[in-house]
C-alpha cells in the first residue's frame, strides 16, 4: 500500500496532475464565479511556470550538478548501476529496449570494461502492478551489459527492490555479505543526490559516477541568450519541459520524504 500511495499521491502534486485537478474543480463549481476564475488562473500559472525552459533548466541543473564527473574514477570493489534505463522484451518488442536513461548501462559497461571494478551490481526490481511479464530492470540491465562485454560471472542480479530507498538497502545487504564496503555507483545525474545519500546512509564508500546528464555547459548558456526567437519558445510551455520540470519535483519531494522517513 505504501509503494502504490507514494506512486499515486504525487500525481496531484506533479504539474499535469496538478493543472488537471484544477480544471475539474473549476468545472465542478462552475456556478461559483470568482472560484472557477481563480482555479482556471492558477491552472494557467502552473502550466507557464512548469512549462518554460527557465524553470525547467534551472531545476535539472541544480540537481544534476551537485555531482560533476570526476577527472579520473578510482578504483573500487564493485560497480552499482540503478534501473530505470530499461524496456522489457515484450511483443512486438524483439529484445530488451533502452529509454532516455541508457547511458546507465553504458557507463557501466565502460567502467567495467576499463577496469575500475571486477563486478557490477544490477540494480532494480518490478512493483507487481507495473510488471512487464516475468522480468525486472535488474536482468534486463544484466542482459545489455553482456551484451557490451562483460561476463555473466561478473554481473550480480538485485530483483527485490521498488524504489531507490530499497535500491540503498538491498544492494548493500548483498556487498556486505560478499565483504564490499566501496562503490562505484552509476545512474542518471539528476537521480544521483537522492541515490549517493541513501548507499552513504548505508555505510558505504561511494564513488559517484554520474551520467545522463540534460544540462550541457553550452545549453545553459544558450538559455541565458535573450534574443526573440530563442525567448519566445523558452517562454512558451513544452511537454518536454513539463516533463524535465517533472522530474525534478520528483527528486525534491523523494530527498524530502526520504528525509523525514529517516532514510537519509
Amino acid at each position: 500500500m505504501f509503494v502504490f500511495l507514494s506512486k499515486l499521491l504525487p500525481l496531484f502534486i506533479y504539474p499535469i496532475g496538478l493543472i488537471t485537478l484544477l480544471i475539474a474543480l473549476a468545472l465542478y463549481f462552475g456556478k461559483h464565479e470568482t472560484f472557477r476564475k481563480l482555479a482556471l488562473g492558477l491552472s494557467l500559472l502552473v502550466l507557464f511556470v512548469c512549462g518554460n525552459r527557465w524553470v525547467a533548466y534551472s531545476g535539472a541543473k541544480s540537481l544534476e550538478w551537485q555531482y560533476l564527473p570526476l577527472a579520473e574514477i578510482p578504483q573500487a570493489e564493485a560497480i552499482v548501476v540503478l534501473g530505470g534505463a530499461t524496456m522489457a522484451a515484450e511483443y512486438p518488442r524483439s529484445g530488451v529496449e533502452v529509454n532516455g536513461a541508457a547511458d546507465r548501462v553504458l557507463y557501466a559497461a565502460q567502467l567495467y570494461q576499463e577496469g575500475k571494478a571486477p563486478l557490477i551490481i544490477s540494480s532494480g526490481g518490478s512493483i507487481e502492478w507495473q510488471q512487464e511479464g516475468q522480468s525486472t530492470p535488474s536482468l534486463e540491465m544484466a542482459q545489455l551489459l553482456m551484451r557490451f562485454g562483460v561476463p555473466e560471472n561478473a554481473i550480480v542480479l538485485q530483483t527485490r527492490s521498488y524504489n531507490t530507498h530499497e535500491d540503498a538497502v538491498y544492494s548493500t545487504e548483498i556487498l556486505k555479505e560478499m565483504g564490499i564496503k566501496k562503490i562505484i555507483l552509476v545512474t542518471s545525474a539528476m537521480h544521483m543526490p537522492r541515490s549517493a545519500a541513501l548507499f552513504l546512509h548505508e555505510g558505504l564508500e561511494v564513488i559517484p559516477a554520474p551520467t545522463d546528464y540534460r544540462i550541457t555547459q553550452s545549453i545553459w548558456d544558450d538559455l541565458w541568450k535573450f534574443e526573440f526567437p530563442s525567448t519566445l519558445l523558452n517562454l512558451i510551455p513544452s511537454e518536454s519541459n513539463i516533463s524535465l520540470t517533472t522530474n525534478v519535483m520528483k527528486e525534491y519531494i523523494g530527498l524530502l520524504v526520504y528525509r523525514l522517513q529517516g532514510w537519509l
